[in-house]
């Protein structure tokens, strides 16, 4: 499982059916179980995202042995979803965990 931090004020556009929205824009579809969206695609055996309105937190099972084609568009929809869902692009989440890594060491 992993934890996004969520841009500020972003959180608003996760409420409600927003966050189901979104992974379904990016997926093609989605569902709701217990409070949490559910999907998969391509190389994404199961995905689960919810939020506490400060962090997105995903949790996803891959598949092995996929072709790259599959392996390389699943990716692009995973960063689609998460720059959706939390408002930062891949290079900003990245260096944002690199700085909570250092602050962790410190």
């Amino acid at each position: 499982m992993r934890a996004y931090e969520l841009k500020r004020g972003w959180a608003k556009s996760l409420e409600g059916d927003g966050l189901r929205g979104i992974a379904a824009e990016s997926f093609g579809s989605a569902s709701v179980e217990d409070g949490k969206v559910v999907t998969t695609f391509g190389a994404i055996e199961r995905l689960v995202a919810w939020t506490d309105g400060k962090s997105l937190f995903v949790d996803f099972t891959m598949k092995t042995g996929v072709p790259d084609g599959v392996a390389t568009d699943t990716i692009a929809r995973n960063n689609r979803f998460l720059q959706a869902a939390t408002g930062f692009s891949a290079k900003e989440r990245g260096q944002r965990a690199q700085k909570a890594a250092k602050k962790g060491l410190g």
